[in-house]
């Protein structure tokens, strides 16, 4: 492993195949998200619980089957996005790529995955944010030339800045077809690897004039390469096949458990991973751009990442335990039994239980499949709102006080449905307990929560919000408390949307449409990269 070797040209003679794009007819036209003709209507009302953009997926493995494993791959991070999913794959001589609206199963079959052949694949699932409409153009991997090479790029997280650079490339006489930041990205990867000649010089150059959150991976017809943002917003970690087979990135190690893969190392904030060979000399790891303060999204631990992922050495499920136990010493309340909303509040109403000495019982099934569905139910199945997803059992819960265990309360709608469910099962008592503080201010990193009018907890007290909401008492964790919960190898954490304490500035236009005039944010020190304002 080198930190910093001579970057590696790139390829000029792969030329570029009419078969680079596969999956669903498009226009060339450009739309944006919310612009898009047949469009995939997300629903009435957004979640209560606040949604992750995104999971990317990559392998560098010659002689395997790499389609599919990116495919499982996919599979086992489809809690992170389910509006859209997609695979590249290179073949040592061009990119190809097949993305469509839909679940990975919905998306990919035996013949789709057999089109799909080579050595190194990165995949993708999205979750579109900022209240946007899914559209074909949005889903990724992105697919774009440089020269006569093709690429493939797929991005975990939001950009701030992209509406800036995408003027200035427009003036230079770069073309888009979306509104999606990642392709921002690529493009300007694209420029820079053709001034440079090296694809390592071009992404490290790109880090340099990028802001916001990511985690990315990207394909050339031979090479895989991993980067993240030098705060480390977005999980990206490392994996190796046995025998030397390969490399493996992911969002979480769900994603590596699931193909096999031993965890290796999290991808650094700031670090740029080079994959192309099997064994020890074909890793290359850079610095790309200077680490800063960290920041992971708290919001891993709580709610996004899968109970059995490990992130920065710490396990999800131990971190949810801890804060239904901390949530237990800090708001005790007398009951009968506590139950957990499925799935991400289930490991820490155990813990509640487990500290508190009250039994946990199970009071709510998942309908794990109505709610991944893209056949729109109709307006009498729509009014039934949270009984198409969750079902109570009045046997367990009637004329008992329930401790219910959420992990958090976004904007009301739904723990408000919840309560009333609960109720007309017969419960004769509901106290709602939170794992997360009050979510106050709207996020710009990767999360559905960009406007702090539709946040709840911005307008009303815990008391008011627990009238509102029709429960006997609410409680949610304290900062601290929750802190003292995700101490992981690597202390440091966003938790902006508690505090109101920014690590990375939003431009002005952006301040100005997304916060109430009566709350004011914070924004950590603004650290320079050292590049010019425009390229």
């Amino acid at each position: 492993m080198n930190a910093r070797e001579h970057p590696e040209p790139l390829n000029p003679h792969n030329a570029y195949s009419a078969g680079a794009y596969l999956g669903a007819t498009h226009s060339d036209d450009t739309y944006s998200d919310n612009e898009r003709p047949n469009q995939v209507n997300p629903g009435d009302e957004r979640p209560d619980h606040p949604e992750e953009a995104c999971a990317v997926f990559g392998i560098y493995a010659p002689g395997e089957d790499v389609s599919r494993l990116t495919y499982f791959g996919l599979h086992a991070l489809q809690h992170r996005g389910q509006e859209s999913a997609g695979i590249a794959v290179g073949d040592g001589s061009s990119v190809l790529a097949n993305k469509d609206m839909g679940l990975v199963s919905q998306v990919f079959d035996e013949s789709a995955l057999a089109t799909l052949t080579g050595d190194v694949a990165i995949g993708h699932t999205r979750y579109s944010t900022s209240g946007g409409f899914a559209s074909w153009d949005a889903a990724q991997p992105h697919l774009s030339t440089i020269g006569d090479s093709i690429i493939a790029l797929a991005h975990n997280g939001t950009l701030v800045n992209t509406a800036a650079l995408r003027a200035h490339l427009v003036e230079l006489g770069i073309s888009f077809r979306s509104s999606a930041d990642s392709e921002v990205a690529a493009k300007l990867i694209g420029y820079f690897t053709q001034k440079t000649h090296h694809m390592r010089e071009g992404i490290r150059k790109t880090m340099e004039y990028v802001e916001g959150a990511y985690a990315m991976v990207l394909i050339t017809q031979d090479a895989l390469y991993a980067f993240r943002d030098p705060h480390g917003i977005r999980p990206l970690c490392l994996g190796r096949l046995p025998n030397d087979r390969g490399w493996v990135v992911s969002s979480e190690t769900c994603g590596l458990d699931i193909v096999g893969a031993d965890y290796y190392r999290e991808v650094q904030p700031g670090e740029v991973v080079r994959l192309s060979g099997t064994g020890d000399e074909g890793i290359v790891i850079e610095q790309a751009v200077p680490k800063r303060r960290r920041a992971l999204c708290i919001f891993e631990y709580v709610y996004f990442a899968r109970p059995d992922s490990t992130i920065d050495g710490l396990s999800v499920y131990k971190a949810r335990d801890a804060m239904g136990r901390a949530l237990a010493q800090e708001a005790p309340v007398a009951a009968d039994i506590v139950i957990g909303v499925p799935d991400s509040g289930v490991p820490s109403a155990i813990g509640y239980a487990g500290q508190s000495g009250i039994p946990y019982v199970e009071g709510i099934v998942k309908n794990r499949y109505v709610g991944r569905t893209f056949i729109q139910p109709t307006q009498t199945l729509r009014q039934r709102g949270i009984r198409l997803k969750l079902n109570p059992l009045p046997d367990t819960i009637a004329n008992k006080r329930l401790i219910v265990v959420d992990d958090s309360i976004v904007r009301g709608n739904t723990s408000k449905q919840l309560v009333t469910m609960l109720r007309e099962a017969g419960a004769r008592e509901v106290h709602m307990r939170v794992v997360s503080p009050p979510v106050v201010w709207p996020c710009f990193y990767g999360i559905d929560t960009d406007v702090q009018d539709e946040l709840i907890a911005s307008k009303m007290s815990p008391a008011q919000i627990a009238a509102h909401i029709g429960a006997d008492s609410l409680a949610f964790i304290s900062h601290q408390g929750l802190l003292d919960c995700v101490r992981g190898e690597t202390p440091g954490y966003c938790t902006a949307c508690f505090s109101g304490s920014y690590p990375i500035m939003v431009p002005e236009h952006i301040q100005q449409s997304n916060f109430c005039d009566s709350l004011q944010p914070e924004w950590w020190p603004q650290e320079s990269l050292g590049m010019n304002p425009l390229f």
